[in-house]
């Protein structure tokens, strides 16, 4: 299985069975993305090292804000946009697709979590992905969960600690776990 292949299939949001072609491939781009990131997080590096790091790491050219440690189980299928800043310590689960737009502003420790997995006790070990969406200029503070399938909109604001569970709207705040909406950026 190709890379192609592996995130075509992630991206359609099929459930995979456990220890079949698809978990093969993941553990091999895992081992890559865990010596790649091994690079980022040892020792100072600058902001055009990041990059290439960070290029090397998704596989496309990016121009990012990254402050070290940063982890991630895949790479592969993270999207950055321009001017984006992620912040020390972030995790991102990126195997169903993280995309994150313009201006995005990633508090430390963030986790984005694409995967989920089957509730049944024979389907444990299987993995059902679903893309993460963060829009433009939206701000995530520091020690904030997003769960899979959730969509971020423009200019929202998600209150330090919150865990995301549902899609925000663009230009919303919201806090809590479960983050709820409690007013408009305009308010």
């Amino acid at each position: 299985m190709t890379t192609a292949e592996f995130i075509g299939f992630m991206n359609s949001g099929k459930q995979t069975r456990g220890f079949g072609e698809v978990h093969q491939k993941m553990f091999t781009l895992s081992q890559e993305a865990m010596r790649i990131t091994s690079q980022i997080n040892s020792g100072y590096h600058t902001p055009e090292e990041i990059n290439a790091l960070m290029s090397e790491l998704i596989g496309e050219q990016v121009d990012v804000g990254l402050f070290p440690p940063f982890y991630t189980d895949c790479g592969k299928n993270i999207h950055l946009g321009k001017g984006v800043f992620i912040n020390s310590d972030c995790k991102f689960q990126d195997q169903g697709g993280i995309y994150i737009d313009d201006g995005a502003l990633i508090g430390h420790n963030t986790v984005l979590a694409t995967l989920n997995h089957g509730l049944l006790p024979e389907e444990r070990h299987d993995l059902i992905p679903r893309p993460i969406h963060i829009g433009k200029n939206v701000w995530i503070g520091s020690n904030s969960t997003v769960l899979p399938g959730v969509t971020i909109g423009d200019n929202a604001v998600i209150g330090a600690g919150s865990v995301v569970t549902r899609d925000i709207p663009e230009n919303m705040i919201a806090v809590g776990s479960p983050a709820k909406v409690i007013k408009s950026i305009f308010d």
